[in-house]
């Protein structure tokens, strides 16, 4: 087993002993759909949802919930603690290098991330009859996109932060906007234009509606796939360029 092998086991280990992570990245999702999908009629289209089911809807909006746990919390208040630590300057003398160790984490909150989704789906489908996603290449493609956008966010806030508090305060303050915009809180067919389109440029919000779209089986919008793609490269370029492996 290599360098990158025995981190990702270890990562994989510590991030299901924090029971409070976990039951927010696989219970709550899950508990969302079974508490909406309990309600009579839910599981019917919704003309306020454009139509689409309820539960499915609830659905969606797990995965947007996991997306920003993962990425805007996680992501940088674990590799804050990890650099105010001075783990990652010990790791810089040892054949295993920091960037091996950043890079195991980001895979085990990837599959966390994409594991939550599978959950989701399934319990939609096994307990409420909910199909599953009718575009699935596309659904896969916003996922995986969307995790590359949050994420890439994410790690913009830890090269930024000096301190782990401060990359977790900074993480937090991402959070709420990009959750209210994106539509997580209510639906963006309630809100005014200029919100809706503000909320399509946040790389939350872009992947709710790709990810919502695709599950009913329409194509996703080009523009949320680009913006998607675009807070991923713009973001992963500047945390690049910014990120310290030490405390400064």
């Amino acid at each position: 087993m290599d360098g990158f092998s025995r981190l990702a086991l270890v990562e994989t280990k510590l991030f299901l002993r924090e029971r409070a992570a976990a039951v927010a990245v696989f219970g709550l999702p899950v508990a969302l759909v079974i508490g909406f999908g309990l309600i009579p009629g839910f599981g019917d289209p919704q003309k306020g949802l454009s139509g689409q089911r309820g539960t499915e809807y609830i659905g969606a909006l797990g995965v947007a919930i996991v997306l920003a746990i993962l990425g805007l919390n996680g992501v940088p208040m674990v590799i804050g603690q990890y650099r105010e630590r001075g783990i990652l300057r010990r790791l810089g003398v040892t054949p295993v290098r920091p960037l091996t160790l950043l890079l195991a984490d980001l895979t085990v909150w990837a599959a966390s991330a994409l594991g939550s989704v599978a959950l989701v789906i399934a319990v939609a489908r096994i307990g409420f009859h909910v199909p599953v996603p009718a575009a699935a290449g596309w659904f896969i493609l916003a996922v995986v996109l969307g995790i590359a956008a949050v994420f890439a966010v994410g790690l913009l806030a830890a090269a930024l932060a000096p301190t782990a508090r401060s990359a977790a305060g900074i993480g937090w303050l991402l959070f709420f906007p990009n959750m209210f915009l994106a539509g997580v809180y209510f639906p963006t067919e309630e809100m005014s234009p200029a919100m809706r389109q503000v909320g399509n440029f946040t790389p939350l919000g872009s992947a709710l509606h790709a990810v919502r779209d695709s599950w009913m089986g329409i194509d996703p919008r080009p523009e949320h796939l680009g913006i998607m793609a675009a807070w991923a490269l713009v973001c992963g370029v500047l945390a690049a360029r910014f990120f310290r492996w030490e405390q400064a």
